[in-house]
């Protein structure tokens, strides 16, 4: 076992799977010398060279466009946008051609293509760099959306998403990149891609969340005195809406929990599917603790926009009384 921060699991992961497969190959801006803005993928360049680890121009459509062809003849490309508000540039390759290979050639051609993608806020970062869009990438058919919430899954779930032989979007919260350590495995291993983690178990209500939200979740229960299972998707899709359900028939009342903001948040896919699965098993309406439709704020104002504790544990107690 080593005692991993998600930077340092997720940078192993990708040593392991590079030494045991030469298919794979890492691409991105500042991914090479500089070992990446988030130093993820330091030390890589030095030991596998230019040739699997390019450092490529400010030009996100252009990298995911030259992923897709990589993946296409035989490779496993992971390329990296430096921010996930970055993504929107790439957003035609991602969505009308990775997406769609598969169906549109009728699996002639499959992309595994493994994104890996900072995301959300609680970094003090600049317009554009805090935003959390898994729910944009969940609506499109043909692309896995991963978001790890531990050094431990990020790992497992990594090295199954490089394996996988469709596109996958691996977010990863940055807020945690260094935020804790947990114990990793050094041998390789992978995490199912849609299968959920129960966190801890209750009888009292079921919480719902993924990323960096996990950890506000775990200190709002920790603070309850309550009963409460927490679920951690892991994968935002597939989803594990069985997980989901079967603890919400035991309990009876949940919150679903998300950085992103309420309307049309993957939060509002979840409540439905909970309330068409498990309506008379339901004691109170599934509530959303999220953040707020409009923009990530700058700076002075990013914490209140973010889900913390306290509104989590506001949550908690509405929900408990009803």
């Amino acid at each position: 076992m080593a005692n991993l921060t998600l930077v340092q699991a997720i940078n192993l992961a990708l040593v392991q799977e590079m030494e045991k497969d030469d298919r794979v190959i890492l691409l991105g801006e500042d991914v090479g010398l500089n070992g990446g803005v988030f130093r993820v993928t330091e030390g890589l360049h030095k030991r596998f060279g230019g040739n699997r680890v390019v450092d490529t121009p400010l030009a996100e459509s252009g990298i995911i466009g030259t992923s897709i062809g990589l993946a296409m003849n035989g490779l496993r490309p992971v390329p990296e946008i430096q921010f996930e508000g970055f993504l929107g540039p790439a957003y035609d390759q991602l969505c009308s051609h990775a997406a769609r290979m598969r169906s549109r050639t009728r699996s002639a051609f499959t992309v595994p293509l493994t994104v890996r993608v900072p995301v959300g806020g609680g970094i003090h970062a600049p317009e554009l760099h805090s935003d959390s869009p898994e729910a944009i990438y969940a609506h499109t058919p043909g692309i896995k959306v991963v978001m790890p919430a531990s050094p431990y899954d990020a790992k497992g779930l990594l090295i199954a998403s490089i394996r996988d032989p469709d596109p996958v979007i691996f977010f990863e919260p940055k807020r945690i990149y260094r935020a804790f350590r947990e114990d990793v495995p050094e041998d390789e291993y992978t995490i199912p891609i849609g299968k959920a983690r129960v966190v801890c178990e209750g009888e009292e209500m079921t919480m719902v969340s993924w990323g960096a939200s996990v950890v506000q979740c775990m200190q709002a229960i920790e603070a309850s005195n309550r009963s409460i299972e927490l679920i951690d998707l892991r994968t935002i899709f597939p989803m594990d809406i069985d997980t989901v359900t079967a603890s919400v028939k035991k309990t009876g009342r949940v919150v679903i929990v998300h950085e992103a903001p309420k309307t049309a948040g993957f939060g509002a896919e979840i409540a439905t599917r909970i309330t068409e699965e498990c309506f008379l098993h339901l004691e109170a309406p599934p509530q959303r603790v999220t953040g707020f439709d409009t923009t990530m704020p700058y700076y002075k104002l990013e914490l209140e926009y973010m889900p913390d504790a306290q509104r989590i544990a506001k949550a908690i107690e509405e929900t408990a009384a009803y």
